[in-house]
């Protein structure tokens, strides 16, 4: 581990932003003062808070900053000893490949086959390498067989595996992935970090990894690096002992943790010894099997819903092109449930919001919403239709013909909320990923519909703003509103559905509370899902069978003064 890659050398940027006068500034600088190195053989996980500039950082490890996107970079960064600045994007395309955290942001050709060909054919390599890398690529992430198919026909994760294999065949000296895993179903979680695992054993390249999913990550990383709010580097050190030594400092940044960790920290405020601390559900098991006695979980208390219907379906069935994506769906969603959608990449789950909320394409059968609905896009950039954030949270209410007074109570509103009062002036295109998914929240909220439909929710939120933003939803949900939420995230659908749809090839596989559903193997495979972390942990307990349905934080003991 001694060739240095990737060196980062006091490297801020600031981004342009427009006053109401169309003048142009720069904003403050996100990162910030940034310097590090990446050795070969290392993979460095890089946390922080939404907003602080991670995503902004890798895009200058390739030149697209400042050559591409118009942005002032103070500092140096050199790849495999060149200086970004000095060379063209084109020429950095054999050091640096990356994902970038949008996959359609990245996509340029009518195949699979083509689009992993493409990269190396601009290297010009032979074309019998180039055949076996993409060959390679394509079936190390699981797309071989749908090599010939167009990638607008993939779904959002497919289309992330796709990027992913992109990016694998240029064999590059240093890999950079943006949340490579935030569109993947659980199984091509796995299958991912599979793949990187073998990558990086090889111990020639360097991988920088923006990730929120520690939970899969942690075993994959060596080193993290750590940015605070204003996107100065806090910590820099060994993945394992910077997790454990330096957890307060992270709970109080609000980065994502492993969700072992948060439940060993929930345990030790209710007075209950875990050490060492754990970063995995194995960890927490082990530390948890020494305790000779547990106090019993949390009872869980029922969910209230009205017995009027708020969403039905009938007989749905939903074509993409030629191909069917749902198939005779039915189901019947009451006033005031929490419902999750979970299931594989490709199973119909965003067809079916699509189709609740009135955005879907041809379909047969019937769908029918009580009351007003408001849709969340999975990517947020599909939604916007303004130049500036107050703008965007404004343009409902203003279609509905509210007062000025009320338009701007409530946008003030939601500014705070969401975290977004010192951005509502610049356009939402030019905001981190994290806030554009906040902003796009708060427009389906701030027109108080009665029925919330949302695709991915918590993609690219820090874990401060996602507990915020679920704490959000679960308020609407015990106020009366129906909130509908496809994710892929677990744990999520765990500590806050009331009910757990799972499609499978677009059908309804399995229809019921969450525990229930995650107790239930068989459709589990045939889903590619996996239980949540906090269940895998103490389903391995064997001193303790009363915690084998456990599958929640929330339902984990807690001190007096937390109950």
């Amino acid at each position: 581990m001694s060739d240095v890659l990737l060196r980062l050398t006091g490297v801020s940027v600031r981004h342009e932003v427009y006053g109401e006068d169309g003048s142009m500034s720069h904003g403050p600088p996100r990162p910030q003062e940034v310097s590090a190195e990446l050795r070969a053989g290392e993979v460095v996980l890089l946390l922080g808070p939404s907003g602080c500039g991670k995503s902004t950082l890798t895009l200058t490890t390739n030149g697209l900053i400042p050559q591409v996107v118009t942005s002032r970079m103070d500092g140096t960064v050199t790849v495999a000893g060149v200086d970004t600045t000095a060379t063209t994007v084109p020429g950095l395309a054999a050091d640096v490949a990356m994902v970038f955290q949008d996959p359609d942001a990245q996509i340029v050709t009518a195949t699979l086959f083509d689009e992993v060909c493409f990269g190396p054919e601009n290297l010009l390599l032979p074309v019998g390498e180039v055949l076996g890398r993409a060959e390679e690529a394509l079936r190390r992430v699981g797309l071989w067989e749908r090599r010939d198919d167009d990638p607008e026909h993939l779904s959002g994760g497919g289309r992330q595996r796709l990027a992913i294999a992109c990016a694998l065949a240029l064999r590059t000296p240093v890999l950079v992935l943006d949340e490579p895993t935030a569109n993947l179903d659980p199984a091509g979680v796995e299958e991912v970090y599979r793949t990187l695992r073998e990558i990086a054993a090889e111990r020639d390249r360097a991988v920088l990894l923006v990730e929120h999913n520690l939970d899969a990550a942690i075993d994959f990383v060596d080193r993290v690096i750590v940015l605070d709010a204003a996107g100065r580097v806090v910590l820099d050190g060994p993945a394992r002992t910077t997790l454990i030594e330096h957890v307060d400092e992270l709970v109080a940044l609000g980065v994502w943790l492993p969700v072992a960790t948060l439940a060993a920290l929930r345990l030790r405020a209710a007075g209950i010894a875990v050490e060492p601390l754990p970063l995995t559900p194995r960890e927490l098991a082990a530390v948890l099997d020494e305790h000779p006695t547990l106090p019993p979980p949390r009872a869980r208390s029922a969910a209230e819903s009205t017995p009027e219907p708020s969403i039905r379906v009938r007989n749905l069935t939903v074509h993409h092109g030629r191909h069917a994506v749902l198939h005779d769906v039915s189901l019947t969603v009451r006033a005031g449930e929490f419902v999750a959608v979970a299931g594989a990449n490709g199973a119909g789950k965003t067809t079916l919001a699509q189709a609740i909320a009135g955005v879907a394409g041809a379909r047969r059968g019937a769908v029918t919403v009580t009351g007003p609905a408001g849709f969340v896009f999975q990517n947020p950039e599909h939604q916007f239709l303004t130049n500036r954030v107050e703008d965007e949270l404004a343009y409902g209410m203003r279609v509905l013909r509210l007062s000025p007074a009320e338009i701007g109570a409530r946008v003030d509103d939601l500014l705070d909320r969401l975290g977004l009062r010192e951005l509502r002036t610049v356009h939402p295109f030019l905001l981190s990923g994290g806030q554009k998914r906040r902003l796009s929240v708060g427009t389906a909220l701030v027109t108080r519909p009665k029925v919330l439909v949302l695709d991915e929710p918590t993609f690219g939120q820090d874990r401060e703003r996602a507990a915020e933003l679920l704490d959000l939803l679960d308020a609407l949900h015990r106020d009366g509103t129906t909130v509908v939420v496809v994710s892929h995230d677990m744990h999520l659908v765990a500590e806050y559905a009331t009910r757990l749809l799972v499609l499978a090839e677009g059908r309804v596989i399995a229809d019921g509370p969450p525990a229930e559903v995650y107790a239930d193997a068989a459709v589990l495979a045939a889903a590619g899902l996996r239980p949540p972390p906090i269940a895998q942990a103490v389903r391995a307990l064997t001193h303790h069978p009363e915690w084998h349905g456990l599958t929640r934080l929330a339902d984990l003991p807690a001190c007096e003064t937390a109950r």
